[in-house]
């Protein structure tokens, strides 16, 4: 049976967002097949965020932010129906993945199953990355509410479980950066955040030392530009994962600053 025939199960989309007029419209647009309910948690825009949540038929709460992890699961307290679909405001949903969603919900899903990992494209500007590490990138994004909860960390917050998890074939497009330049700022800041989670979480001499901070990002690089096939996408994929092996590099010597109370260089 198409899927667009079925019974559609309720469905909740969250989406946290401050300041994504870029794209908030896109992925509030793409969600309507599929969505019982839009709720936009925005905590402090100053475009035009709100407005065109609003125009799209979103519920927007005004919430003060909590953190990655907090922030994205007071938006799922708000959610009224069992199954929840957590999205960042500058995630698309294809129609096929929306299809593909409303499909595996309506033939019923087992009562072990509790959540689906879908996969994300990455693009940087209007060019897809679909090697090198960077694909199929699958977030655990929909999931039973009573079942998950994101984890409570500085940085790369991650959905967890109470039960099996399926990954769904269709895919988010990630329109997080419209320049290189802009991916290699978000590398410095996420390098930033997973020294300090290090710092007490993972501390070692051996995580902190010279020696990993040679060998870590040449393993890295090598990792996902060859056996990962990089070298067979585009140039951008080889630039790409250079900032990658760099953004490694940083945790490294990031962590090391912290530990010895020294302070870390000034942000670009």
């Amino acid at each position: 049976m198409n899927a667009q025939m079925k019974e559609k199960v309720p469905v909740s989309v969250v989406i946290v967002a401050q300041d994504e007029e870029r794209t908030i419209g896109d992925v509030l647009e793409a969600m309507k097949p599929l969505a019982t309910e839009l709720i936009v948690v925005d905590s402090g825009s100053t475009d035009d965020t709100v407005k065109i949540a609003v125009s799209h038929g979103a519920k927007v709460c005004h919430q003060k932010w909590l953190g990655y992890a907090a922030q994205k699961n007071f938006a799922i307290g708000l959610a009224s129906c069992e199954w929840i679909l957590s999205l960042d405001a500058d995630e698309v949903v294809t129609q096929s993945l929306c299809n593909e969603i409303i499909d595996v919900l309506g033939n019923g899903v087992p009562a072990n199953v509790a959540g689906f990992k879908l996969p994300r494209v990455l693009f940087i500007g209007g060019t897809a990355v679909r090697r090198g590490g960077f694909y199929p990138d699958a977030q655990l994004r929909l999931f039973r509410k009573d079942k998950g909860r994101f984890k409570d960390r500085i940085v790369h917050e991650a959905m967890e479980v109470d039960g099996d998890v399926i990954k769904l074939k269709n895919d988010i497009n990630h329109f997080s950066y419209e320049t290189e330049a802009e991916f290699a700022r978000a590398m410095d800041k996420y390098a930033r955040l997973s020294a300090q989670h290090y710092l007490k979480n993972r501390n070692s001499l051996w995580q902190r030392s010279c020696i990993n901070e040679f060998l870590h990002p040449g393993w890295t690089f090598f990792y996902r530009h060859i056996i990962r096939l990089g070298f067979l996408d585009n140039p951008l994929c080889l630039r790409l994962n250079i900032l990658y092996a760099d953004y490694v590099r940083k945790k490294i010597s990031y962590l090391r600053l912290l530990h010895s109370n020294k302070e870390l260089p000034p942000t670009n």
